[in-house]
């Protein structure tokens, strides 16, 4: 049986993908027509247990993941018994030989992330959700944070580190970092400030990366820009990973990310999120949203919690820290979504389900239109409890994390929160008005902030907007 469990994991994914499924649940299906046989490694080791798969058949419950299934080979049948709930399941594995042949059973199990997000349709095609893809992305971050936790304590970066060239030395590169933060960001840099050292000039990288990035698409030159620019970009970013930076901010990350556990693929991940601004201005439904979301927010969320770092008192797993950091991101950017419709519209952009939209009696033209009617007023209550319900599930991971780099993560959380309540203050009114939390409001935020990320969790009330 395979010992290397992400290949295994790869296997049963690729099974699972060719089975023959109805849209009604609890029924057993038989394939309808004959596929052509697929090479499939049942031992996880290339070239080496190959078996040609002849039919196969499952007992799905789409409520709840419970299944049977049977995969039939000329020499050997694998048994799949699965059950769990929508988020995870445990599929316990058998290798058997088919009737006949006098071998032993070998058995295994393996944990699979949301396998029962996947959709099968009357043609038996598997739809992954956004919510999965993004999910695999999470677990392997969070698998490597759990084991610089077990192996190593936090890495100090060297300040005075010479570059190559003429790029200087590498504390002058952070500095630089820690400028444009504070010039763009200007509450979350003051947060930034109690964390140690090293850490926030890691966290200064990500931002100016992040922000770069952004730049490309929504700033001045966006007009110019191209998938292949982007394509560039992806490359520059791999060679920084690589520890060759092309400039003095490539290379302050460059450090940050060979001194923390911090996996590129989010960096990746944000990248396809302007790809995505590029070639798309409509988003069919909620799922669509999420994984723009993810991509150009919630990525922010897995790249930070490696350098901001979970506390040693945690109880909560890796995995559910990187969940909610996640959530933040998503939250953070719906509610930009819903601050910018109508800043969006003038640019032809509807970043709104149309799905949702048509459910509620509305449409682009009445976007474009721009009138406060009570439709509106009743799909913009239900965009915002959505939003409000990833900020709660948000606020539940910043406890989990170093006590020093809970008040930046808290203070964006709780300024974020407080647009959702302008936007309810503008009667729903975010065609011709900005909804934006006043300078008052943002300094009265910090001390609040500040004194939730010293409550001990267990005395902590739920977060409410000033």
């Amino acid at each position: 049986m395979a010992k290397n469990v992400a290949t295994l994991n790869r296997d049963i994914q690729n099974l699972v993908k060719i089975l023959e499924c109805t849209s009604s649940p609890n029924t057993l299906v038989q394939p309808t027509q004959k596929r052509q046989p697929m090479d499939t490694c049942i031992n996880g080791n290339q070239g080496q247990g190959m078996a040609r798969m002849d039919e196969a058949m499952v007992l799905a419950n789409k409520s709840e993941f419970k299944q049977s299934l049977v995969c039939c080979w000329k020499d050997a049948e694998l048994v799949i018994i699965g059950s769990g709930t929508v988020k995870a399941c445990l599929l316990c594995l058998c290798i058997r030989p088919k009737k006949g042949r006098k071998q032993k059973w070998n058995a295994c199990s393996i944990h699979v992330p949301e396998i029962s997000s996947m959709v099968a349709s009357t043609a038996g095609e598997i739809a992954v959700s956004s919510e999965e893809k993004v999910y695999n992305v999470v677990l392997k971050q969070a698998a490597l944070v759990k084991e610089q936790l077990r192996s190593s304590p936090d890495l100090d970066v060297n300040p005075d580190l010479a570059l190559p060239g003429n790029l200087g030395l590498l504390g002058d590169a952070y500095d630089r970092c820690g400028e444009v933060c504070a010039e763009y960001a200007k509450t979350f840099y003051l947060g930034t400030l109690l964390m140690t050292p090293e850490r926030r000039r890691a966290i200064w990288a990500i931002y100016v990366w992040c922000r770069r990035t952004d730049e490309l698409v929504d700033g001045p030159n966006a007009s110019h820009i191209t998938p292949t620019a982007l394509d560039r970009w992806e490359s520059r970013l791999e060679d920084l990973f690589r520890g060759r930076p092309f400039d003095m901010l490539d290379a302050a990350l460059s450090d940050t990310v060979a001194n923390y556990r911090v996996d590129i693929q989010p960096f990746r991940d944000m990248i396809e999120g302007m790809r995505m601004d590029l070639r798309k201005s409509r988003y069919k439904n909620f799922d669509e949203l999420y994984l723009y979301c993810y991509n150009v927010a919630g990525t922010v969320g897995l790249m930070s919690v490696p350098v901001m770092g979970i506390a040693p008192e945690s109880k909560a797993s890796p995995v559910s820290v990187f969940d909610a950091a996640l959530a933040l991101g998503i939250a953070n950017q719906l509610t930009n979504i819903l601050r910018d419709v109508g800043e969006d519209a003038r640019r032809g952009r509807v970043y709104l389900p149309q799905d949702e939209l048509a459910q509620a009696g509305l449409s682009d033209d009445d976007i474009f239109a721009g009138k406060v009617t009570d439709k509106w007023r009743r799909f913009m209550k239900s965009q915002i409890k959505r939003a409000r319900m990833f900020f709660d599930k948000a606020e539940k991971g910043v406890t989990e994390l170093n006590a020093a780099s809970r008040w930046p993560v808290y203070a964006s959380l709780l300024l974020y929160r407080q647009i959702l309540d302008e936007i309810e203050a503008n009667d729903y009114n975010n065609f011709t008005k900005r909804a934006y939390v006043n300078k008052a409001k943002k300094i009265a935020a910090l001390p609040i902030a500040y004194a939730r990320s010293l409550i001990p969790r267990s005395k902590k009330p739920p977060l409410t907007t000033v």
